[in-house]
This record gives C-alpha cells, structure tokens and sequence, in this order.
C-alpha cells in the first residue's frame, strides 16, 4: 500500500472523554504524567503530541465549572519542557487567535520551533464564549464567522513574520501590527499550522492556511464527503489535493475479542457521564440550579426557564442554541420510554466523537481502508484513560497497523514536517 498511516494524540484539558474518577488516572497538572505521554508516543512512532489549552477555566450559570482543571502550565512552556526530553516527536500547541496578538504568538511558536530543531505545530482555535473574553475585557466580542476572519488575518500575519527579516505591515479590520521576526528559522522553517474548526468559515480557514486538519469526521462516510468538500476548497485557493493533511479526532477501544471490545466501549460511555457533569450539563438547559436532584433518579419535575441557552457562555453545537424547550419535552418522551435517569439521558444524547471499537486486528484493517482510500491521512486520538489508553494503542495497535504496511517502523526524518511528509514553504 503506498500511503502511511499519520497518528496524533490530542491531550486535552477538559471534557468528558477522559474517565476522570478511575484509580489509575494520572495526575493532570504535574510533568512527569506529560513527559511518559510524550516518551510512549515517540516510543509508538506517533507524528505529534497535541496539548488542548484554555485561556479561562469555564463556567456554569454563572459560576465557575469545578469539573474543568485548573493548575496547568501553559502550552507552550510545557512543550518547551517536553522538547528537552524527547527527541522526535511533534509537538504541537492550541493556541487562540482571537484573543492573543500576532506578533507576540508567532515570536513564541517560532521559539519552540527552534528550540525543538522544528517540530512545533500550532493548532489555530477561536473562541466565542464570553468568560474567556471578560479574561481580556472584551466579553463575547466576535460573532462566529467573524472569530474566522480574524483567524484568517491573524495566521496570514505570523506566516509573513516567518517568511523572513522583513518588516511586516497590517491594517486589516481585525488585524493591525507593523513588526520583524526576531527568531531564526527553523529546521522546517515554520510551524506546522493545525486547524480544527467545521463551519464553513473553519474550513475556509484551512483550506487557506493549513498544513493539518483536526477534523470532526471519523465515521467513512462523513470523512470521505469531508475530504471531497476541503478539497475543492485546496483548489479555490491554488492550492494541490495533497498539500493539506486530514487527521479526524477518534477514539480507540480495543479488546480481546469483538464482544469484549464493545462491552468495554459501552463502559466507558457510562462512566465518562458522572453524576455531577450530568447535572451540571441540564442545568444548562433548565437555566437553574439543580443541584439538590439525584443524578440517577428521573428528570428535573420542574419547568425551564423560557430564554435559550446564551450562545456566548457554552460550547454546545450550534443546532443546541435554539428549540431549547423542544428539546427538553422529547428528552422527557426519551426518559419515559428508556426509563432513563438523568445521567442515563445524558449519556444517551450528549454529542460524542464516533470511535473505532474491535481488536487490534480489526481497528488495523479500517484504518487500512479508510488511509488505503485516500479520505483520511491519519487519526488524531482522543484518549479516554492518561496513560493507559496511550500505552495500550502503543503496545498493542501500532504493531497491528505496522504488520498491515500502513504506518512507520520508525522516523525517517527530524521534524514534524517531514514526519507528515509535507512540503517545506
């Protein structure tokens, strides 16, 4: 087969993916769970580490979430570190365009860049919701296509600072800077650029600037209309068909046999919705605190509140922002006909990436076939246990995708770039 197979783990900071309340959870703000993440990966021949970020621990009616972390380093510093203790691996960095400058991040990227002998990524995200924003005293200042120009102008600026010693001049809109690079090149020369957003603007956006894309599309059919329609944009921008790779975010649950597999993946659902996120998660909807209900006992028996759900303060799906009563009556036709308590509702309608489930053997011979017919390049996993989900797709699935021919059987190349086999700028 003549096309590899690209890995990354994306590390994230918050969310229900990870199975916070088992025993063997590493440790979420200390290094030493971060450096035998990034050791194992490198170990399993993976192209890049992703580090979630935030610039804001989130809220919830108005009150600070006590399910998100708080307490972790910055990106950036904490992949400086990692860069001293691997030797291979990319690492890359979620870092915001709509709340930090151009000049001053693309000084800081382009220093991990050098400092790691080029492989540093920067994952381009926006942000809407409004907490993040009174940290910068702007509120929910950008409505959301507008968050994507600004990202567009944001990255065109850092791309020009790396270009060269020469002055770059801006005065867009959203965008105005007039500075010089003060870091030399890299090995690679840039960042790689990672973008993750979905709208059409998002996808704009990548389309333009991006090296990688993080998508939201893992099942084949979704993935392979994903790749046609970013295509056609590669070429609005003259851009070819193979300059952009397309990594889905996906989650892997193996087992011995099919049977154990799905028993297992059917666990983890049900432990990834705790009680206090189930209840956290309606109070949304309710616009109340509901607290006092128990989280496997039935549905609020009061009413919600009229108004819908604030689009600034959440990072619910767009469709979820609006018919918010119409939702919660057949969430209550769901509950009645399931006999679902709370956390069981939850589980059942809470947005999830889809995930591959099955053997090593079996996870090995889709990805054979989605990588074999070009509507992927590669998976960005999610992982549901730090560090044994990583430890286990290292031991037990990367040599099942080497036995197929798909993936490395090792680095034949320093720096991310040539790690994802893209051109240099």
């Amino acid at each position: 087969m003549s096309r590899t197979l690209h890995l990354g783990v994306f590390y994230t900071g918050v969310g229900p993916q990870l199975l916070w309340t088992d025993p063997t959870h590493a440790p979420h703000t200390e290094i030493d769970t971060f450096v035998h993440v990034a050791r194992t990966l490198e170990r399993g021949l993976f192209d890049a580490f992703f580090l979630g970020e935030g610039l804001r621990v989130r809220e919830n009616r108005g009150r600070v979430h006590s399910l998100d972390v708080a307490g972790r380093p910055d990106a950036i510093t904490q992949l400086a570190v990692l860069a001293g203790v691997t030797e291979r691996i990319g690492l890359v960095a979620t870092q915001n365009a709509t709340y930090n400058y151009p000049a001053d991040l693309a000084r800081r990227l382009a220093s991990l860049d050098l400092i790691s002998g080029g492989r540093a990524g920067w994952n381009v995200v926006t942000t809407d919701n409004a907490w993040t924003g009174e940290n910068f005293r702007h509120g929910g200042w950008l409505p959301h296509e507008r968050r994507y120009e600004r990202a567009a102008q944001f990255v065109d600026a850092a791309k020009a600072l790396w270009s060269g010693p020469d002055t770059v001049e801006r005065a867009t809109d959203l965008v105005t800077l007039r500075a010089a690079a003060t870091t030399p090149k890299s090995p690679q020369s840039r960042p790689v650029i990672f973008q993750a957003g979905d709208s059409p603007g998002g996808r704009d956006l990548a389309a333009r600037h991006a090296d990688v894309v993080f998508s939201a599309h893992s099942t084949y059919d979704e993935a392979a209309a994903y790749a046609d329609d970013l295509r056609a944009r590669l070429a609005a921008y003259g851009r070819a068909p193979d300059s952009l790779r397309i990594l889905p975010g996906t989650s892997v649950v193996l087992g011995d046999t099919p049977a154990e597999a799905t028993d297992r993946a059917q666990w983890i659902r049900r432990e990834q919705t705790t009680g206090p996120r189930a209840i956290a998660f309606l109070e949304q909807f309710w616009g109340k605190d509901l607290s006092d209900y128990d989280p496997d006992g039935p549905l609020p028996d009061i009413e919600p509140t009229d108004g819908e759900l604030d689009p600034s303060r959440g990072t619910l799906p767009i469709e979820w922002r609006t018919g918010k009563l119409d939702r919660i009556a057949q969430w209550r036709v769901l509950a009645e006909a399931g006999g679902f308590s709370i956390r069981d509702l939850v589980a059942e309608v809470t947005p999830r990436h889809e995930g591959f489930v099955g053997t090593p053997g079996q996870v090995a011979d889709e990805w054979a076939r989605f990588v074999g017919d070009g509507v992927v390049d590669g998976f960005n996993l999610i992982p549901q246990l730090i560090p044994g989900t990583i430890d286990e797709i290292v031991d037990r699935l990367v040599p099942a995708l080497q036995d197929r021919g798909i993936y490395r059987t090792e680095y034949t190349g320093t720096t991310l770039r040539e790690h994802l086999d893209l051109p240099r700028p």
